[in-house]
């Protein structure tokens, strides 16, 4: 694999690709279904199988630089996979299960902690965004008081996603790399923009930074330690974290993210970043297995109550002539093999990360190490749909 930084073809400035923000990246990505990676260094000199074939083709010098799966099958057994390179300027090798930036897939997260919440009488999902967080929400078109907390997780709230302020064009990514933004900023971006009525479906991130804003409100705690301590350490994640303010590393064995820079053609190291613009939509770092045990963990009730579970569980519809659904957190996909797969995928400037599992006890995920944005050849993010229902149908 070619380890040069710049793309064959500069894009001019009247082919510019508008960015696919972290919300519709989610949807597109098949609603956080999950696909293995290819073959890693556990399985050096086998037969390669059958996902590993495929996600060999996801990298290359026009497509991703890096992949790095776990699928783990009915019996709990995980296997591993890598290919491409983690580092394109020394040629290092993408580490097996390394740390990553898993974007809007930390919305399972939020969703998690604020049913936890409801279970406990402190939140209810009926009650208005204003009641939690009087004087907030100001954006034009909007009323507050009209807005629930399920609406909120749901995304049929109407707000506005501050992101599409922050992100017009894949030129304006890079400027943000070292740009720290509180949730208040978040929001004051968001009450710039018009919204709408609540009631029908809209992906919008704006919504999960207020989810986070009610869960600090009605414990007192800061979201970071809330994620830490009722999800984090209560399931065993070793690798899963919220960053720090202002933590731009990674603190972990990692494969290096991309970003195109749309200004000069050439692909930017973009590991080194603040997230803070995520926060509780999108900031958190994880692994391909640690995201699969957090996802057997909820399906399988040990995050959740019953109740919750099923509220997170009823679903919406994305789009009319869409077969993806949503419910509190959570994409619902329909699988060639019959069933759904039930997680939340995720894009960040440098990763983007692909999840699901399903209720037979299967899980997988798959992260490559740029934006379908960030490479010349298209057709890579189609071949990533496609493994998507390879990993989780396989026998």
């Amino acid at each position: 694999m070619s380890t040069s930084v710049c793309l064959p073809d500069r894009p001019t400035r009247s082919r510019r690709r508008r960015l696919v923000t972290m919300a519709t990246a989610a949807a597109i990505a098949a609603g956080g279904f999950a696909v293995a990676g290819p073959v890693g260094t556990a399985q050096a000199g086998t037969r390669p199988d059958a996902i590993a074939q495929r996600i060999e083709k996801l990298v290359g010098p026009d497509r991703h630089a890096g992949a790095l799966a776990a699928v783990r099958d009915q019996r709990g057994r995980t296997r591993h996979y890598t290919a491409g390179v983690g580092d394109l300027r020394t040629g290092a090798k993408v580490p097996t299960n390394g740390q990553v930036r898993i974007g809007s897939a930390s919305k399972m997260f939020t969703s998690v902690v604020v049913l936890q919440l409801v279970d406990e009488g402190t939140v209810d999902l009926d009650a208005s965004v204003e009641s939690y967080l009087p004087g907030l929400v100001r954006s034009p078109g909007v009323d507050p008081d009209a807005i629930t907390v399920r609406q909120l997780l749901q995304h049929t709230s109407g707000l506005p996603d501050y992101t599409n302020s922050m992100f017009q064009e894949m030129i304006d990514i890079p400027p943000y790399q070292h740009i720290y933004l509180e949730p208040r900023d978040l929001l004051d971006m968001a009450n710039a923009m018009e919204g709408g009525p609540a009631g029908t479906w809209a992906y919008s991130n704006t919504n999960y930074v207020l989810a986070g804003l009610i869960a600090q409100r009605v414990t007192g705690r800061p979201f970071n330690e809330l994620v830490t301590t009722r999800i984090i350490e209560r399931i065993g994640l070793r690798d899963t974290y919220a960053p720090e303010v202002g933590e731009e590393d990674i603190r972990g064995r990692h494969p290096k993210g991309y970003q195109l820079d749309d200004a000069t053609g050439e692909l930017l190291d973009f590991t080194r970043m603040d997230p803070g613009w995520g926060w509780a939509a999108g900031q958190l770092i994880s692994s391909p297995a640690d995201l699969n045990t957090f996802l057997r963990a909820l399906l399988d009730g040990k995050l959740l109550k019953p109740a919750q579970l099923a509220e997170m569980r009823t679903t919406v519809a994305v789009h009319p002539q869409s077969n993806l659904r949503y419910g509190l957190g959570l994409f619902s996909t329909p699988l060639s093999c019959g069933g759904v797969a039930w997680g939340h995928g995720g894009d960040i400037p440098g990763y983007s990360t692909a999840n699901g599992a399903t209720d037979d006890g299967r899980a997988a995920t798959l992260t490559v190490t740029s934006l379908t944005g960030s490479v010349t050849d298209k057709s890579v993010a189609a071949e990533r749909a496609a493994l998507v229902d390879a990993a989780l149908c396989a026998k």
